[in-house]
């Protein structure tokens, strides 16, 4: 078996998974249908772009976009809290998207019943081959009063409305990315991967809002990786992550808060026996540790010659120097299992 560094490894795994360039350019040009529906629809809009694809981080097989608009003063009139509810905006968005894309895209639904945030885009017709479809999800959200920030619908409270900051939220994680040399995005690749075969403890937005706190530099991705995990688990501790842009409430977990910071702890420890087996020439047990925390990118190894052979080689030593020590070896040896 091919020997491999746990760096080549953790390579390796990341362009496995990475988006490929058709499958940008083809989000992106629908992307730029959906944004134009919404300046028809909202003119004098700004049109804004969040999600994986926004953010530089998206896999494959690439399966949504993301986008929203932030509306007029004028649009936005006596929508609010205590206002009217976004209902009216989402069926005006519904019906400019229907009218733009329905003729190129003929299996085209666009959904706003039952709705919480944002308007279901499905396309009928997927980015990525093999997959059942690709999908959008689009909002119409309304500027807050302070200036700072939006309001986005939440069909499911009582105001109907949210207060969110997804323009601060794409700055801060675009920033991130020049200031580690994109290390940030390949980081986050690969632990929405470690979160997709791990029980999904963590959203996507969890990973990254836990990851700008403590991912700032360009940095090797084991050690990113590292870095990750044992910041996310300390700062679990205390309670639900925070929004980075200090406007919406705490970031929900999937699962308990204990649940999370075990499989958080699990995969910190699984990378540090990673790194220890390289450290002392045990490639194959290196690779077996990292493939617990990425399986399927990272391959299975078989380390038991490996690890059988470093269980001898102080006998092999001690039989060299003479038979005196091999009474003392062998107390050795029955210890160190």
């Amino acid at each position: 078996m091919k020997q491999e560094t746990l760096r080549q490894l953790l390579e390796d795994a990341r362009h496995a998974i990475e988006v490929t360039d058709e499958e940008l350019d083809e989000a992106r040009r629908r992307r730029r249908l959906l944004a134009s529906a919404m300046r028809h629809a909202f003119p004098g809009s700004t049109i804004y772009f969040n999600g994986s694809v926004a953010h530089g981080d998206a896999n494959t097989p690439l399966t949504d976009v993301d986008l929203g608009a932030k509306l007029s003063a004028r649009d936005a009139e006596g929508y609010g809290p205590g206002g009217k509810d976004p209902l009216p905006l989402m069926e005006r968005a519904r019906d400019a998207i229907r009218t733009e894309l329905g003729e190129e895209f003929p299996d085209l639904t666009v959904q706003v019943e039952g709705r919480r945030r944002a308007v279901l885009v499905r396309f009928g017709d997927p980015v990525t081959p093999g997959q059942p479809d690709f999908t959008a999800d689009v909002m119409t959200a309304i500027p807050h009063p302070s200036g700072v920030g939006l309001y986005i619908p939440n069909m499911e409270i009582s105001d109907r409305w949210d207060r969110a900051d997804p323009l601060t939220h794409t700055k801060l994680v675009l920033r991130a990315l020049d200031d580690t040399d994109r290390v940030f995005a390949r980081t986050v690749r690969l632990l929405k991967h470690w979160n997709k075969t791990h029980s999904k403890p963590l959203c996507s937005w969890n990973i990254k809002a836990l990851a700008l706190e403590c991912i700032k530099q360009p940095m090797p991705l084991i050690e990113a990786l590292e870095t990750f995990f044992t910041h996310a688990d300390e700062a679990l501790k205390d309670g639900p992550t925070d929004d980075p842009a200090h406007v919406a409430g705490p970031i929900p977990l999937n699962m308990s808060r204990g649940d999370a910071r075990r499989r958080l702890r699990t995969a910190r420890d699984y990378l540090k026996l990673a790194q220890e087996h390289e450290d002392e020439g045990r490639p194959l047990s290196a690779q077996w540790a990292l493939s617990r925390v990425l399986p399927e990118i990272v391959p299975d190894a078989d380390a038991t010659d490996e690890e059988q052979e470093r269980i001898r080689a102080p006998f092999s030593a001690a039989a060299a120097i003479g038979p005196g020590l091999v009474h003392g070896v062998t107390s050795t040896r029955a210890w160190a299992p």
